[in-house]
This record gives C-alpha cells, structure tokens and sequence, in this order.
C-alpha cells in the first residue's frame, strides 16, 4: 500500500513538470495556429461576415495566450540562453523606457545591438525592415529606414 502512495505522490509531481516542457515543435504548431486563425478573421471581415469573424477573433485570443504560456515556459526552463554579458548602450546615452512609436536614436542601428538569433530566443522573425534591437534588458523590434519601435518586450534578458 505504501508504494501505491508513494507511486501516486510521485506521478503527480512528474506529470506536470513533464506537461510544462514544450518542445519547439509545439511551439512552432502553436504559431501556425495563430497565423492560420488571423487568416481566417481577415477572411470573415473582408466577406463581410461580422459574427464568423468574432468567433474566430476569439480563438485567435485563446491560441496566442496558449503561444505566450508555452514561450514563458520555455523561458523558465531555458534561463541560461536569456542570460547575457554585460550591456553598454552608446556613449551619451542612458536607460529610458520605450514604448511603441518612439524613435530610437541611430546610435543603437549597430551591428553589436542587433538580435540576430532571434529564434533562439523564441522570437517572431521580423519583416522586412525590420530588425530587433537589444535596448538594456528589454527587446524592441525597430523599423530601421524610420527608426520607429514597433515593438517592445521588457526586461527580456536577465
């Protein structure tokens, strides 16, 4: 009876820890969950079907909060990849906040704040033009004709 117990004890301590652990295939899956379901919206509205639309929208929200859950497992359990050296911005320039629409100084287009092993780290592949940028802890997706944040992900690194 004690090893029942004991058996018991221990799968309901492993089977979650195990269900946590998304692999990057189900992550890869999950996006195209996401893509195909923002398809299908356009889809809806482009049709004029306003109610199909909806219901779509609302399973496009279920699957990116799913997207968003199975990358900050993947963050927890990865740490060390989110852990980096030491940051040193442009010489004049100090920490500030960014939100989406800022334009970011020229100073930060180096080729030594650019996140190019984005998929690393779980990151969307940014468009054309587009390019992700270290910024201190934080990570913003830049338009680099314009110099606009168009994204912004805080306190990214550790």
């Amino acid at each position: 009876m004690r090893k029942i117990w004991l058996a018991a004890l221990a799968a309901t301590v492993l089977v979650p820890a195990a269900a946590q652990a998304q692999s990057a295939k189900e992550v890869r899956h999950d996006q195209r969950e996401v893509n195909k379901d923002r398809r299908e919206v356009r889809r809806d509205l482009a049709r004029g079907n306003f109610h199909e639309a909806n219901k779509d929208a609302r399973e496009l929200g279920k699957d990116q909060r799913e997207l968003g859950n199975d990358w900050q497992d993947y963050r927890r359990t990865h740490g060390d990849v989110y852990r980096r050296g030491e940051y040193r911005g442009p010489r004049g320039y100090a920490y500030r906040g960014l939100t989406v629409g800022y334009q970011l100084a020229p100073a930060y287009y180096g080729r030594s704040y650019w996140v190019d092993d984005f998929g690393r780290y779980r990151l969307p592949a940014p468009g054309a033009g587009l390019r992700w940028i270290r910024y201190g802890n934080d990570v913003v997706l830049v338009n680099m004709r314009t110099g606009r944040v168009v994204r912004v992900i805080n306190r990214f690194f550790w």
